[in-house]
Formats: C-alpha cells, sequence, structure tokens
C-alpha cells in the first residue's frame, strides 16, 4: 500500500493509517521508518502500537517537506508476540509530492516619488 503527502514546500501533512485486529488478543507492534527520507517522516505518537482485541486503531504519520523532490520511505509495523499470539508485518510505501510553494515571508518594496 502507498500512501501519499502532498502539500507545499517545508510544509507539515498528516495521514492517517488504519489498523485491525480481528483476533481475540491484543496485538501489539513496532513500528520502523526507513529510507533515503525517512528523517522527512515522523510518528508523533511513538514508535509503539497496541491494538485491542477485536478493535481498530489509528497511527498518524507526519511529513515535512525540505526539498522540491519527492521523498520516500517505508514504514514498518513489526509485531511483537504477547501472550502466543503473533501478528503479520505490516509494510507501506510512503511518498510525497510538492504541489506548491508559499513564500515565507512578504517583501514590500515603495518607491517614493
Amino acid at each position: 500500500k502507498t500512501i501519499e503527502f502532498t502539500g507545499a514546500l517545508h510544509a507539515t501533512v498528516v495521514k492517517q493509517v488504519r489498523l485491525k485486529n480481528p483476533s481475540t488478543k491484543a496485538l501489539t507492534y513496532s513500528a520502523i521508518l526507513v529510507g533515503r527520507d525517512a528523517d522527512d517522516f515522523s510518528l508523533p505518537k511513538g514508535n509503539t502500537i497496541t491494538i485491542a482485541p477485536k478493535k481498530q486503531t489509528t497511527i498518524n504519520v507526519e511529513f515535512t517537506s525540505r526539498f522540491l523532490r519527492p521523498a520516500e520511505a517505508v514504514l514498518l509495523l513489526i509485531s511483537k508476540r504477547v501472550g502466543g499470539i503473533h501478528g503479520v508485518t505490516l509494510t507501506f510505501f510512503l511518498k510525497s509530492e510538492i504541489k506548491h510553494i508559499e513564500p515565507a515571508v512578504s517583501l514590500c518594496v515603495c518607491l517614493m516619488l
């Protein structure tokens, strides 16, 4: 699955990933960001995700652009064995696109005649 982050240069874009647990036991995942631009992405609520039995949760993934070129990384969710249950490893491809550039500072030049 690919998650696309689209926005302005230097803006922070947040996307949510919904995770479901169909089992009768809690699932715990360790989240890891890897790849060329992994430092531009973050998980503001931390790298450990626990999903209660028969429930779902969402995790926020943030991206702050620093360059005009597209950024790429991979979000890995690796299951931790808890109480004998082990979930599958989940992989998401993270990709950015800069749609516009907003000026950081506006300058006004006034001429007096």
